[in-house]
């Protein structure tokens, strides 16, 4: 089987370096066309050069990156997130990029990109600004994408920015909301999954003892990120496009809570027949995943 041509949309992010870490060594499964970059853990300047620090490290400079929304659509600036240290990268020794940024705007990209592949898959692991600037740019893009999986979102769990909210949800509720109702196939895998997707100490002395520069910048990340949040949320979305028969999931509606306060980007799931009330679901939620076989799978792309 050929493998899965995909989007990357992303914030990176130590997590989302790891994600791209785990995608980029599996070849044989995952293509990586190219990387759309949006402000999230960090300001855009900061994930723009991530980016492309981590696409130089693995060798990939042949990988588009495309600078996207600085911003959330309603917001005048966004949340940023005191986990990943102030390069985003938990103080990695990666030196600056040289390779250059793509002429072009994230949104218009992934409209063009999208309707050169016919079909396209993506994968959005950070505030989903560029895919609705995207859908408003473009009303027929749907027609051009297959899937979206997305990390994001807490459907049955409390969140992690506020009570209700996750991060990525949080920072920019109205761009979830657009992505939610444009009628995509889409997969969430929020923090109701993404929580059970854990480094443990087993996980990172297997990836010490890699000799690569590759596993040494994965063993920096899940040792400097992991000691503050020790949840593999980005990766477990390349986790699902490459084994999603180690994941469970439920079918459901759902929309976004996009008011302003502590509910803003909460998500609410319809799954029962009683809340569904007619609707057809809209999504498929993950719920749950096999955490030993999540750590397997990771090591095993640093090989």
């Amino acid at each position: 089987m050929a493998p899965l041509r995909f989007l990357y949309d992303c914030d990176p992010g130590a997590d989302d370096a790891l994600a791209m870490l785990l995608a980029l060594g599996r070849p044989d499964a995952l293509d990586m066309i190219a990387v759309t970059c949006v402000a999230g853990n960090v300001g855009l300047r900061p994930v723009v050069n991530n980016a492309r620090r981590i696409l130089e490290l693995c060798g990939r400079r042949d990988i588009p990156v495309y600078a996207g929304a600085a911003r959330p659509i309603m917001a005048s600036r966004g949340r940023v997130s005191i986990m990943h240290g102030s390069d985003g990268l938990a103080g990695s020794k990666l030196p600056a990029p040289t390779m250059p940024v793509t002429d072009g705007h994230a949104a218009t990209e992934i409209s063009r990109i999208a309707r050169a592949e016919g079909k396209l898959h993506i994968c959005a692991t950070g505030p989903m600004t560029n895919l609705a600037l995207a859908l408003l740019l473009d009303p027929d893009l749907p027609d051009f994408i297959s899937a979206i999986n997305i990390m994001g979102g807490a459907a049955f769990c409390p969140g992690n920015t506020t009570p209700l909210a996750e991060f990525n949800f949080a920072v920019d509720p109205h761009a979830a909301a657009i992505v939610f109702d444009s009628g995509i196939p889409i997969t969430m895998l929020g923090l109701d999954v993404t929580r059970q997707a854990t480094v443990n100490g087993d996980m990172i002395a297997q990836v010490g003892a890699i000799d690569s520069a590759v596993a040494r910048e994965a063993a920096h990340l899940l040792i400097n990120y992991g000691s503050k949040d020790p949840c593999l949320h980005d990766p477990a979305a390349i986790a699902w496009m490459l084994k999603p028969e180690i994941f469970k999931t439920v079918q459901a509606h759902v929309s976004i809570c996009t008011n302003s306060g502590p509910a803003a980007g909460q998500v609410v799931a319809a799954v029962s027949e009683r809340h569904l009330a007619g609707r057809a679901p809209n999504s498929t939620i993950v719920t749950h995943v096999d955490a030993a076989e999540f750590r397997k799978l990771f090591v095993a792309s640093l090989l």
